[in-house]
C-alpha cells in the first residue's frame, strides 16, 4: 500500500490570505507522493483535490466538445486532467482543461512543462478560492494567455486575457465569446449552457 513520505503534509483548501512566501515543497517532493489522493503544488503549497461532481464533469465534457471542434483544425492540442502542468519549480497544477497551440507543441511531453495557451478551471464551493486567488496569480506569473473560470451553479464564465501581465475581462457578444488573443478560439456560452441543462434533465 502507497503511503505519504513521513513530514509531508497538504492543506485541505487554499489559505484564506495568500501569501507572497514560497512554502517548503518543490516539484521533487510533488513526485515523491502516490497517485492518491490528488493534490496541486501551489507556491510551494501541497493542496488536496477533491473528487469532482457530476454537473462538474457534465460541464467540462460539453466544453472539450465545443473547443475540440473549433481548435483541432488548427492543430491545438486539448488536454483535460488528471494532467501535471509545471510551471515553476514551486508549482504543478492540473487544471480540468488546457489548449496548446501548434506553435508552442514542445511543451507536451509525457506532462506539460510550461504554460499552455488556454487554461480552463471549473469551480466548486471547495476550489473557488483557490482558483480566484493563488492560481490566478500564479498563471499570470507563468504567462498563459487565457484563463476561464467556469461556475456551473451559476452558469457563468469569466474570460480573462492577459495582457502585460494583468488580466482584463473579455465579454461575450450576444452570447457567444470569441477571443481576441489566441485566433479561432470562442464559444457559444448559451449553447454551452442550454445543453448541460438537457444532459442534467434542466436541473
Amino acid at each position: 500500500m502507497l503511503s505519504w513520505p513521513p513530514m509531508i503534509e497538504a492543506l485541505p483548501e487554499a489559505p484564506l490570505i495568500s501569501s507572497t512566501a514560497l512554502g517548503p515543497y518543490r516539484v521533487d517532493d510533488y513526485h515523491a507522493l502516490p497517485d492518491e489522493p490528488r493534490v496541486e503544488l501551489v507556491y510551494g503549497r501541497l493542496l488536496l483535490v477533491t473528487s469532482p461532481v457530476v454537473r462538474h464533469q457534465v460541464v467540462v465534457k460539453w466544453l472539450a466538445r465545443r473547443l475540440e471542434d473549433d481548435m483541432a483544425a488548427q492543430g491545438a492540442r486539448l488536454l483535460f486532467a488528471p494532467l501535471d502542468v509545471r510551471l515553476a519549480d514551486h508549482s504543478v497544477v492540473q487544471p480540468d482543461l488546457l489548449l496548446v497551440l501548434p506553435e508552442r507543441a514542445s511543451i507536451i511531453g509525457e506532462r506539460i512543462e510550461g504554460a499552455p495557451d488556454l487554461l480552463v478551471e471549473v469551480t466548486s464551493p471547495s476550489t473557488a478560492r483557490l482558483e480566484r486567488g493563488d492560481k490566478l496569480r500564479l498563471y499570470a506569473d507563468s504567462g498563459v494567455r487565457e484563463y476561464w473560470l467556469v461556475d456551473p451553479d451559476a452558469r457563468s464564465i469569466e474570460f480573462l486575457v492577459l495582457h502585460e501581465g494583468r488580466w482584463l475581462v473579455a465579454w461575450p457578444d450576444e452570447g457567444a465569446y470569441r477571443s481576441e488573443a489566441i485566433d479561432g478560439l470562442g464559444l457559444d456560452v448559451s449553447a454551452l449552457w442550454a445543453a448541460v441543462a438537457v444532459e442534467m434533465g434542466g436541473a
